[in-house]
């Protein structure tokens, strides 16, 4: 399923042991995995100084990939390396584009610097890519690998069906339960108007079934639920704690109008808020 993962890393030690748990992945898919480190050559710091500061960044950058290539070999795991100018977000994307990787693997935390990969750059990566982003938290290496249990959230949108059919191979790995979630958001919805709630309840009905008939079709367990709350991500991050889930695959939009439960502020809430890796799959994605 994955044979090239781009790797962005700018040698904290959160994306070392984000890297962690992407070396799982790629020695169990037999992937390469593309190192890129990026100096961030927007930044004012960077622009006012000029040509010798990039100069020390593309070196200290050298340094870092050539590190994580060092790992990436002791687990087995074939690895690329590259040093890029320029924002972060847009270069990820252009260079995972560039090598044909199926997967981007990031760090949602870096460091609190010139070159730093923190929550708002990794929205901003998930915006731009053109492949699903695997976004893992400082403490996600303890995460199991293969998953358990995956959890797709759902709003019955093109974009939850990609996240869906993306989901269900990772599952088949070692054969994961698929918890199918759709979450009534209420909070749009004044007390007492129960009949929008209502409506608002078969949409997540529905989008529910369908899900779970897919995933039973792949011949996987499926778990289908139905939760309210005050918002989608309120109730995606619940549903996470309890039962408890490895692995949460969102698509990065979804409905609007009557029918909302996943837009794309949503999936980046959840990528701030979730304790586990989220999967961020863009609507155009095929599995």
């Amino acid at each position: 399923m994955y044979d090239r993962i781009c790797v962005p890393t700018d040698g904290s030690d959160a994306a070392a042991a984000a890297f962690e748990h992407t070396l799982a992945i790629a020695a169990d898919h037999g992937a390469t995995v593309h190192l890129l480190h990026v100096a961030d050559t927007t930044r004012d710091s960077v622009t006012r100084i000029g040509g010798d500061v990039v100069d020390v960044l593309e070196q200290e950058g050298e340094s870092i990939v050539d590190e994580a290539a060092a790992r990436a070999a002791d687990r087995g795991v074939e690895a690329e390396t590259a040093v890029r100018q320029g924002g972060v977000p847009e270069t990820v994307a252009a260079y995972a584009e560039e090598v044909g990787a199926d997967l981007v693997s990031m760090s949602t935390r870096g460091r609190q610097g010139v070159e730093h990969l923190v929550g708002s750059t990794t929205e901003r990566v998930v915006r731009q890519s053109p492949v699903p982003v695997l976004a893992l938290r400082p403490g996600d290496e303890a995460v199991p690998y293969p998953y358990e249990d995956v959890l797709v959230p759902t709003d019955g949108s093109p974009a939850a069906t990609a996240a869906l059919d993306r989901a269900i191979p990772i599952a088949e790995r070692a054969g994961a339960t698929v918890h199918v979630l759709s979450v009534v958001d209420t909070g749009g919805v004044g007390l007492g108007d129960h009949v929008e709630v209502d409506v608002l309840s078969e949409y997540a009905d529905d989008a529910v079934a369908e899900g779970v008939e897919r995933v039973e079709a792949a011949g996987l367990e499926a778990v289908g639920a139905v939760e309210v709350a005050s918002s989608a991500a309120r109730g995606i991050r619940a549903y996470v704690d309890d039962p408890g889930v490895d692995l949460v695959a969102m698509g990065t939009h979804g409905r609007t109008g009557v029918g909302r439960y996943l837009l794309g502020s949503v999936a980046e809430r959840t990528l701030r808020s979730a304790p586990v890796p989220v999967l961020t799959v863009p609507v155009s994605d095929e599995a």
